[in-house]
């Protein structure tokens, strides 16, 4: 089983308010959301894990996907934790945004690993930025057949 960091990429239609546990309650506008997180003991169970309906919540994420369409998954196979460099090349895209500070970096300095975009980021623009920023080249392993098949 290997591991590694990814970018959930969620979408919703409308305004949605959501109770993300301890954090607090916040209002998530409509649009795009990547959020970025690491698995080193298993990508693929992980993805699988985020992919259904009916968990129980213990990331921040868990509290926003029964809210919102997941629509696309980016990996990057690694025995590193890199979802601090992911959300970092994500909030320096163009459009990108911080739509709750700490969400998903409770264990980092980052400001949040969910990003927040109006029109949908480009996978191949975020892997040419990531490549350019360290030689890193992401995958796409969503297969967008509906939810639970990552």
């Amino acid at each position: 089983m290997e591991g590694g960091s990814y970018v959930l990429l969620m979408w919703s239609g409308v305004e949605t308010e959501v109770e993300v546990g301890r954090l607090g309650r916040f209002l998530f506008p409509a649009g795009h959301y990547a959020y970025c997180g690491s698995a080193l003991n298993g990508l693929e169970a992980r993805l699988a894990r985020h992919a259904r309906r009916v968990k129980k919540c213990h990331w921040h994420v868990d509290y926003l996907l029964p809210r919102l369409e997941l629509v696309d998954a980016w990996t990057l196979v690694s025995d590193k934790r890199l979802e601090c460099l992911f959300g970092r090349i994500l909030r320096e895209l163009p459009g990108a945004a911080v739509p709750v500070r700490g969400f998903g970096s409770s264990d980092c300095r980052c400001p949040a690993h969910l990003v927040h975009f109006t029109c949908k980021p480009s996978f191949g623009v975020f892997a040419d930025a990531l490549d350019r920023s360290c030689g890193l080249s992401p995958s796409r392993t969503w297969n967008g057949v509906g939810r639970g098949r990552i």
